[in-house]
């Protein structure tokens, strides 16, 4: 139970299209899938704020290991980046790459740490930022949207992407020459991730203003 009475569920619920028609016996439409994913993101951050336990926070942090990424991207990835699902789908998309691929994250972010003092200080990665020291910083991250200033883990996760923007642009840089699609490749990523960073900045501003939702 919360402090307010309200039980906290062992399991969070699934909302994939085939769980919710299951449920309901009918598809939802277009604007019954826009509630559910705001109301839902509203309500477990709401839930993770409001409860001081390191083991609840701990299970919200992992949220994809339980419900797989397919399962979170078929009820937040479609919404708007700068809005509370959106932005949460981004975290935890974010935190699954580094995640699956550590010594990619590492690498890449090792690549962009000496053109980016300023976001590396910002993201706070222990150095040297080896595939342990960027997994433990996804966490950290998702830990602080639930038991922490979030605006705060917003902007921490903003730094990052930065970084590893500018590592994917200083490989892709490396290997112009010599392998120019997979430098096209990086230099496109880069990109994606920089939008990332700027989309998660502006939703801590949001947040800030209480107009993140």
């Amino acid at each position: 139970m919360t402090d307010s009475g309200r039980s906290v569920p062992r399991r969070p619920v699934q909302f994939g299209p085939d769980a919710i028609e299951a449920h309901g016996g009918t598809q939802p439409g277009p604007a019954e899938i826009t509630e559910i994913a705001h109301q839902t993101a509203a309500v477990l951050v709401g839930t993770g704020r409001a409860v001081d336990d390191p083991t609840v926070t701990a299970r919200l942090v992992a949220l994809v290991d339980e419900l797989g990424l397919s399962t979170v991207a078929d009820l937040w990835a479609a919404r708007p980046a700068r809005s509370l699902p959106g932005t949460l789908w981004r975290l935890y998309a974010l935190r699954e790459w580094v995640r699956r691929q550590p010594v990619e994250a590492s690498r890449e972010y090792a690549a962009g740490m000496r053109f980016t003092d300023v976001a590396h200080a910002v993201a706070g990665v222990a150095e040297p930022p080896g595939p342990d020291e960027v997994k433990a910083l996804a966490d950290e991250i998702l830990t602080g949207v639930f038991g922490g200033d979030l605006a705060v883990a917003l902007e921490r996760a903003a730094a990052f992407a930065s970084v590893i923007a500018a590592g994917r642009a200083e490989l892709a840089h490396d290997r112009d020459a010599t392998d120019p699609a997979t430098a096209g490749a990086l230099t496109t990523s880069a990109a994606a991730m920089q939008r990332t960073g700027d989309d998660l900045i502006a939703s801590a501003s949001l947040w800030r203003a209480g107009e993140l939702d």
